[in-house]
């Protein structure tokens, strides 16, 4: 009996239907593959927005309460440290429980590779300053037109994705960027007369130029540390929480070091959990939470689709805001945020296929030499 017999194949044409067969196999598994992948990237994009939409009005709702006011540095470093400490019990669940396994892994990845930890350092110090710098954003802004604001992040992700992972951006692309930046910027130019502007009722003291810089300034350091971290994520094999673990580390001890420095004698009085209430813990939940998506979005997407993504919480936060904040929404917002969301739906169209050249045709029929 010869290989093929023993193999049941009684016809080389037989050899060949059964690789035939395993091609089949493997391409279905391909495509399967490709599914899981792009469900998971939809999936995470779903929840980032609904995650933005509930942070952002959570955090203007702590923030625009008279009496007690909490400090916004602590709630940043306590988010930093629930964020790490939520991968570590992820990490703990993959390991099935097994702390040495866990502790070897993280001796391994991030004490024995101090140069590759270092490198989440930079984007871990300008995410705690981003951090902070939304607090004070939403504190002078309203809840629509932070959010709204905040969507230039979209315009710096993309300037440094170009530069840094020398990325091209279609026609369309940048014309829906550009769309973006006017949206925003109607917005901002709103009329003198206090009674027709875009505006909600506020509680306390608010410095609207102070907000303006400081969602400017976050947009900025959010765009470069998204795709920074983008680079680090793709250009590595190492866990995606691993990864936030050495961010929240970094975030962690940054974050007490601002605190000590903004807050240290405030803190030293009254106590670093001054006026929490649960909605101020549920801030940090949603920051914390928020974290790990964007993580996870960053490895499934690129992140100018998470940045639009993101926009679509405008409708919802601008819907809550009228009602919970009685936001007076005018003609001039409407416009402003209408461009913002026609230019989400511009950069999602997908890109026209490349047409593959076609070989030269002989003139007048004949053969070419």
């Amino acid at each position: 009996m010869n290989s093929l017999d023993f193999l049941g194949i009684r016809h080389p044409y037989d050899l060949a239907g059964a690789m035939s067969v395993r091609q089949q196999v493997q391409d279905s598994t391909t495509k399967e593959g490709a599914a899981t992948h792009l469900n998971l990237k939809y999936v995470s994009l779903f929840l980032l927005v609904l995650q933005n939409a509930s942070l952002i009005l959570t955090m203007r709702y702590t923030r625009n309460q008279p009496g007690a006011m909490y400090f916004s540095t602590t709630a940043v470093c306590v988010t930093e440290f629930v964020k790490m400490t939520t991968c570590v019990f992820i990490l703990l669940y993959q390991h099935k429980g097994n702390f040495v396994e866990l502790g070897k892994l993280l001796w391994n990845t991030i004490v024995l590779q101090p140069v590759d930890t270092l490198k989440v350092a930079v984007p871990a110090f300008i995410y705690t300053v981003q951090n902070n710098l939304m607090f004070i954003g939403v504190s002078n802004l309203s809840t629509a037109t932070f959010q709204v604001t905040y969507q230039l992040k979209i315009l710096t992700t993309a300037l440094c994705m170009v530069v840094m992972l020398r990325r091209s951006l279609s026609a369309s692309q940048w014309v829906a960027l550009i769309l973006l930046f006017a949206g925003v910027a109607i917005i901002q130019i709103q009329p003198s007369d206090p009674a027709k502007r875009a505006a909600e009722v506020s509680h306390t003291e608010q410095n609207y130029i102070h907000g303006l810089l400081a969602v400017i300034v976050a947009c900025c350091f959010s765009g470069f540390a998204g795709v920074y971290f983008e680079k680090i994520l793709k250009g590595s094999k190492t866990s995606i929480w691993v990864r936030n673990i050495q961010l929240g580390l970094f975030g962690t001890l940054i974050g007490l070091v601002g605190m000590i420095m903004k807050d240290g004698q405030g803190i030293s009085e009254k106590g670093m959990f001054y006026a929490y209430t649960p909605f101020v813990w549920a801030v940090i939940g949603l920051q914390a939470f928020g974290g790990l998506t964007i993580a996870v979005v960053v490895k499934y997407a690129d992140n100018i689709l998470k940045g639009f993504a993101t926009s679509v919480s405008i409708i919802i936060s601008t819907v809550a805001a009228v009602y919970l904040f009685h936001f007076q929404v005018n003609l001039q917002f409407c416009l402003g945020a209408g461009l913002v969301i026609s230019a989400i739906f511009l950069y999602g169209r997908p890109k026209p296929p490349e047409k593959a050249p076609s070989p030269e045709q002989p003139a007048n029929g004949g053969s070419g030499k």
